[in-house]
């Protein structure tokens, strides 16, 4: 393909958003708010607290003797960790794939104005892995197929994200694009403890008699995980257009998207180096901050001993707090600058996870405190970053360059799942592993000092 005269999409609209009437607006800020919370409960249910560390990390994917063996054997200790690395391995794939496709895919969008389009397939492939694990027996031949699905879906997440994120400027001004964004995260953790919420009272509820043998129980959860998408996502494609195409862009083939690429990370560098800077120091802290949803419930069931009834408890209480202080982060992004937000946030986040391993001997009341402080900052800290790349993306690159923040981001994946796994092997305790992610903060927090924001000049 060689057309460099894309046509217009059907549904496309380039009425500026600032001139729309404000019930107009608002609609379509809702309606683009509302992926968040469609799409959440597959982050905070199937990746994190529930699916993947209540099932799949279970012993009902070993071998039935193993199983049986008591909870400190080592045979049995090193085959959960087995399935926790295989599970490793098969998201490894899916971070390849997407640092592979998201900015080729996201330029392809940018330039046919299918952005939409791109946000409605992976929106459709998450849905179909949710479901998919709904055949996830608990049974250990089933083990490669739902940390499949669960890769997939992680890929599909990333992917419909990056058009997600690049159609934050279709719904914001420069004035507001802070305060939206922080609206969109905001929803997704609320979304979050929605759907955790219902988890716990079905738990309690011994899943209203339903029979829950062969991991039923979890299966169910996934699907129903698939129908809130479902449920919830549809207003976005029914109330925000699609992108105009970027037409002083050349559409060229798959294959010659990644030389492009090239071209367009070489003038990135040479015509908006806030925005390259920038990709770099967020790549570092965002995986410090992936670290904290990776390995927080972890050092909360190994190291302050909590039950799985405790973690999901805690996974609301963090998802409530987070959801409200992101909303309200937004404003003072808008009033301070989303850079003011971040460095601020990335501080906190630090402070607090030294607490955390400090005051270990404190019990789990120290946990509670300091960890639900934590998650003050989390989302600030994500919506933030956000606001601030679009703010500083030149116009008609916002899919690629937001895929570009997505590849960076899985460039340095490795940093924090590293310093963890090596500070444990040194010290034999898993409690010190925080510090990995503290470290891996700090770094970003470093970078992010030399980054400019040309608004707050």
């Amino acid at each position: 393909m060689s057309d460099t005269t894309p046509t217009t999409p059907s549904g496309a609209e380039s009425v500026p958003f600032d001139s729309l009437p404000a019930a107009e607006r608002r609609r379509r800020v809702r309606s683009w708010a509302l992926w968040d919370w469609a799409t959440q409960p597959y982050n905070t249910v199937i990746l994190t607290f529930v699916f993947t560390a209540l099932y799949l990390n279970s012993d009902a994917f070993l071998d039935p003797a193993v199983a049986a063996l008591g909870e400190n054997d080592p045979v049995r200790e090193r085959a959960l960790a087995d399935l926790s690395s295989g599970l490793g391995a098969w998201i490894t794939v899916g971070g390849v794939l997407v640092a592979l496709l998201a900015p080729v895919l996201g330029r392809r969008a940018d330039v046919a104005g299918r952005r939409k389009a791109w946000l409605a397939a992976g929106t459709v492939v998450l849905v179909v892995a949710m479901f998919g694990l709904g055949f996830v027996r608990a049974d250990p031949a089933y083990f490669a197929l739902g940390a499949a699905l669960v890769s997939l879906g992680s890929v599909a997440s990333e992917i419909a994200g990056v058009n997600y994120n690049a159609m934050l400027t279709q719904v914001s001004t420069p004035r507001t694009v802070g305060r939206v964004s922080g609206l969109g995260w905001g929803l997704g953790y609320v979304g979050g403890i929605v759907a955790l919420l219902a988890v716990v009272v079905a738990t309690e509820l011994d899943f209203f008699g339903m029979d829950t043998s062969d991991g039923m129980g979890y299966r169910v959860i996934a699907v129903g995980c698939g129908l809130w998408a479902l449920a919830f996502a549809w207003p976005l494609f029914r109330h925000v257009p699609e992108a105009p195409p970027a037409a002083d862009r050349p559409r060229v083939g798959f294959f010659a998207g990644y030389a492009q690429l090239w071209r367009d990370v070489v003038a990135l560098w040479r015509d908006a180096r806030t925005t390259f800077w920038f990709l770099l120091a967020s790549a570092v802290y965002r995986d410090g901050l992936a670290g904290v949803f990776t390995f927080g419930a972890i050092v909360a069931a190994v190291s302050y001993r909590f039950t799985d009834q405790e973690v999901l408890i805690f996974g609301v209480l963090a998802n409530l707090l987070a959801g409200v202080t992101t909303i309200l982060a937004g404003r003072l992004d808008d009033r301070l600058g989303p850079r003011s937000v971040i460095l601020w946030s990335l501080v906190a986040l630090i402070t607090c996870i030294v607490v955390v391993v400090a005051l270990l001997p404190a019990g789990k009341t120290a946990f509670w405190v300091a960890g639900l402080t934590l998650t003050l900052f989390v989302g600030p800290a994500q919506a933030a970053s956000r606001s601030f790349l679009a703010r500083v993306t030149p116009a008609g690159h916002e899919s690629e360059i937001f895929g570009l923040y997505a590849t960076t981001g899985r460039a340095v994946s490795f940093l924090t799942p590293a310093l963890w796994t090596a500070i444990i092997a040194l010290t034999g305790a898993t409690i010190w592993g925080a510090l990995g992610i503290a470290a891996v903060l700090l770094a970003g927090l470093v970078l992010m000092l030399a980054v400019t924001d040309p608004l707050e000049r």
